[in-house]
């Protein structure tokens, strides 16, 4: 059973003998309530580092023996975590960081999107600009669904780039395969 955020935000004991808690992903601060960063673990069944290799161990376990996950997630009212994205896969658009998950759940509830990722687009002013690939199922131009999630989202989360494609590639799960479009937005890049 989990037991509910403490006063100062972070979430107590959800499995047991593990700790957990949402930090921010810039400054290490811990998070409260409904609030996005990344997820560390501790705990006598965390692993206390990689043999042999002290360099990938501070990578991951910091000095108060945080494993950090690489997971952005947050936790509820009653303490329960949701895994929202991966920190790799995070877009740094200028000094935001932009979750692809978060958009492409939007795009989805478009009744024109049956489809749709979101990738980084290298961008020399920003670093990076979401990019969103879109299968629709519906008469939409790409401006048109640019402007619509413009309208619900944040300034720096908004859509820059949008392709309108045949399918997303997927792996046999069902997960998206953003290094193939990595892969052929560098491509395209550098034709």
């Amino acid at each position: 059973m989990p037991v509910p955020p403490n006063k100062t935000g972070s979430v107590g004991r959800v499995i047991p003998n593990t700790y957990s808690k949402i930090v921010n992903t810039e400054t290490g601060e811990e998070l409260g309530v409904n609030e996005r960063g990344e997820v560390l673990v501790k705990g006598q069944h965390v692993m206390v580092g990689y043999l042999n290799n002290e360099e990938a161990t501070k990578h991951c376990i910091d000095a108060d023996g945080w494993f950090h996950t690489g997971d952005i997630g947050y936790a509820d009212e009653d303490g329960y975590f949701y895994i929202v994205d991966r920190l790799k896969e995070l877009i740094k658009y200028k000094a935001y960081q932009v979750a692809p998950a978060e958009l492409e759940a939007l795009l989805l509830t478009h009744p024109c999107i049956a489809d749709a990722a979101v990738i980084p687009s290298p961008d020399e002013e920003a670093g990076e600009i979401p990019k969103a690939f879109v299968v629709l199922k519906g008469d939409i131009t790409p401006e048109e669904i640019m402007t619509w999630v413009a309208e619900q989202v944040a300034p720096h989360k908004k859509i820059r780039k949008l392709d309108i494609v045949d399918e997303i590639p997927k792996s046999a799960s069902g997960k998206i395969l953003r290094r193939v479009l990595v892969e052929q937005e560098r491509a395209s890049l550098q034709a």
